[in-house]
């Protein structure tokens, strides 16, 4: 059966984003970028992978990836329809529409769509975001891997919204630290 995993940047105090959505405080020095490009490149967009020297990089952990609304927005922003064209790409929304192939909008229960496709044979699933979504999910997550930035945002977007209080233990399997203070640390569920 495959596995969901929800790969996120978070600062130290727990957000996600800033309490207007902003992301473009978290600092990413050119090591650690390339780290992210070389260990993670399933989460590259497309449109930034050639940039990163990846653009033919084999998907080594993830063949599908499911966001929210909010993090395919900006895509959407710049024209671009298919951000994760080299992954099946999902889209949980009740409100969107597309007219790119390339996408699916769940628009129903993204739980039951969530256990279809771990059902199905292929790599794992990727859980671009966002809060909420995690928060739908958080019971069918099943990896975490949590990008720490050096910053403190003071409010914002937490890592899970909406799932209540109902604490859910996890076994770290990897850590990994960086001079300039980031830190990737991978846990799972035991």
């Amino acid at each position: 059966m495959r596995r969901l995993t929800y790969l996120i940047g978070v600062t130290v105090d727990g957000f996600i984003a800033g309490p207007g959505d902003q992301i473009d405080f978290f600092p990413t020095p050119a090591p650690y970028l390339e780290h992210l490009a070389t260990e993670y490149p399933e989460t590259m967009p497309t449109h930034v992978r050639g940039a990163l020297g990846i653009a033919d990089a084999p998907n080594r952990r993830w063949d599908t990836v499911i966001m929210g609304r909010g993090t395919y927005e900006p895509a959407l922003a710049l024209g671009i329809t298919s951000p994760y064209a080299h992954l099946r790409q999902l889209v949980v929304s009740t409100t969107l529409g597309t007219d790119d192939p390339a996408v699916e909008v769940v628009a129903a229960d993204p739980v039951a769509r969530v256990r279809e496709l771990k059902a199905e044979p292929g790599l794992d699933l990727y859980l671009a975001g966002g809060a909420a979504l995690a928060g739908a999910l958080v019971d069918e997550i099943d990896e975490l891997v949590i990008k720490l930035y050096p910053v403190l945002a003071g409010s914002g977007v937490h890592v899970v919204a909406g799932a209540g209080f109902a604490p859910r233990a996890l076994e770290r399997v990897a850590a990994r630290s960086f001079d300039s203070g980031h830190m990737i640390t991978e846990y799972r569920r035991p």
